[in-house]
């Protein structure tokens, strides 16, 4: 009897099939800047990608040079005077120029939302066109990203993973809404006291027969200055009930009670981060996101989703602090010799690219486990891995954002110029190594998923305890006879 082929074994097991790709290599696409873009851009050998990866690349690099990179800076600089209605006018007209050209489906992940829109999915679309989508997005800068998929992201997919079964027709318009651009979603979970603690999170809704009374507030709440509608997370138990007492509710802005204050920060300007405000605010039992008391199990349904996301743009950030450096090593004239003929600097590029490089790997690595994987074994056995990868493309980031910046000298530490875009990322970067998890918590979380530990040493402790407490027992039993 012959063994069964690998693509028979994964159809027996009932997995989806991964849509490999002959191993093939493209023209040349970008600036063609040494590491400035991933392997296959500059001509090499891939397996991950094919035709279909190649138009929709194409498709997202003309929507960020024809709508984003001449907006960046204004956005940017009116977000930080606090100039909300003209950042209004600009995430209004990202939103809908991208829901015209069909790419906020490619936002919350797969499969393609096929039932809420009338844009057709990419041939064969799987994780690598969305990964795309992150990577040429996030290349004007994090908070522009942020404010084009940061809310969407993982604001629309509980909607779509759990549904509204209590009104089907809001779960429609929200969805068709916020994919065509016509409306803008957030996902509130973070409070004040509650960061990577969900299951302590203290925003109430109480239980008024036909509504849920909603009080609390939300913190660090990317998109929600622009928001239309707020998935929240509530607690629908009694104090002390931790993640069994926990719901999501879908609010919309027009609920009274509902306020919204817009952070400073210090980067991801543009992403509009709020501090959102429910106060009294009634909220049809209808607008329960899947089942009462079941919001734990679809928060955490999503992180690796999100995390995934977050390392995808944190490895195009650390890629654009090299090729914004070396672009600038090759102009720059120092002591009679371009910079880059220093070699300094050409152990500076070289120490970035070999990050960039082992990130990317990695990155694509763990999509192509996705892309083989059903969601249910994602998250069973992808957590760990994704943790880490978060924590190595932050990381990675960072070290590319400070040596980026030496390359540039004090043209990248003004906010203009040959440096502006190193700049601006310098400042965003502590917003991939804290969101979605801190890199402390994704450590941790990996250690545990990973099961480093296997048994635990005896604690001599325990048996001085056991001890006392003999003793005091004696003694209780002693003095009873008195």
């Amino acid at each position: 009897i012959e063994a069964p082929t690998c693509r028979q074994w994964l159809a027996f097991r009932g997995r989806p099939l991964p849509h490999p790709h002959p191993m093939t290599k493209y023209d040349t696409f970008g600036e063609g800047v040494p590491l400035g873009d991933p392997c296959w851009y500059q001509g090499m050998n891939t397996a991950f990608y094919g035709p279909s990866h190649v138009a929709w690349r194409a498709q997202i690099r003309a929507f960020t040079e024809e709508v984003v990179d001449d907006i960046v800076t204004d956005w940017d600089l009116c977000a930080v005077r606090g100039e909300h209605e003209e950042c209004k006018k600009y995430i209004e007209l990202v939103y809908s120029e991208s829901g015209k050209r069909g790419i906020l489906p490619a936002v919350v992940g797969k499969p393609w939302p096929e039932e809420y829109t009338d844009v057709k999915a990419p041939e064969g679309y799987d994780y690598f066109h969305e990964l795309i989508n992150i990577d040429e997005t996030m290349r004007p800068g994090g908070g522009i990203a942020w404010a084009l998929m940061g809310g969407l992201g993982i604001g629309l997919p509980p909607v779509l993973n759990f549904g509204i079964p209590g009104n089907r027709e809001l779960q429609k318009r929200c969805a068709v809404e916020c994919l065509s651009g016509q409306k803008i979603i957030c996902l509130g979970i973070t409070e004040g006291t509650a960061g990577s603690d969900v299951a302590n999170l203290s925003t109430t809704a109480v239980d008024k027969a036909d509504h849920f009374l909603v009080n609390g507030s939300k913190m660090w709440i990317t998109n929600g200055i622009y928001a239309d509608y707020f998935t929240v997370a509530v607690r629908t138990g009694p104090p002390g009930s931790a993640h069994k007492g926990l719901s999501m509710l879908l609010i919309e802005r027009s609920m009274p009670g509902v306020t919204t204050q817009k952070m400073d920060c210090m980067g991801v300007w543009t992403s509009g981060t709020t501090f959102i405000t429910f106060s009294n605010v009634k909220v049809p039992k209808e607008n329960i996101i899947g089942k009462l008391n079941e919001g734990f199990k679809q928060i955490m349904y999503n992180f690796n989703h999100e995390r995934w996301l977050l390392a995808g743009q944190a490895a195009r950030m650390a890629r654009t602090c090299l090729e914004e450096a070396l672009r600038y090593a090759r102009m720059r004239k120092t002591f009679g010799k371009f910079l880059i003929e220093h070699q300094v600097f050409q152990h500076k590029i070289a120490e970035m690219g070999r990050a960039c490089e082992a990130t990317q790997a990695w990155l694509e690595n763990i999509t192509y486990q996705m892309n083989t994987m059903s969601k249910d074994e994602q998250n069973l056995r992808l957590g760990g891995h994704i943790a880490l990868l978060k924590v190595q493309s932050s990381k990675t980031a960072e070290f590319c954002a400070r040596e980026a910046l030496q390359v540039f000298g004090g043209a990248g530490y003004t906010r203009n110029g040959h440096g502006e875009k190193v700049e601006r990322i310098y400042r965003e970067v502590r917003a991939y190594a804290i969101p979605g998890g801190s890199e402390e918590i994704m450590l941790n979380l990996a250690s545990s998923q990973l099961k480093f530990v296997t048994r635990m040493a005896p604690d001599p402790r325990d048996a001085l305890i056991k001890k006392l407490q003999k003793e005091n027992e004696e003694i209780k039993q002693a003095q009873s006879k008195l």
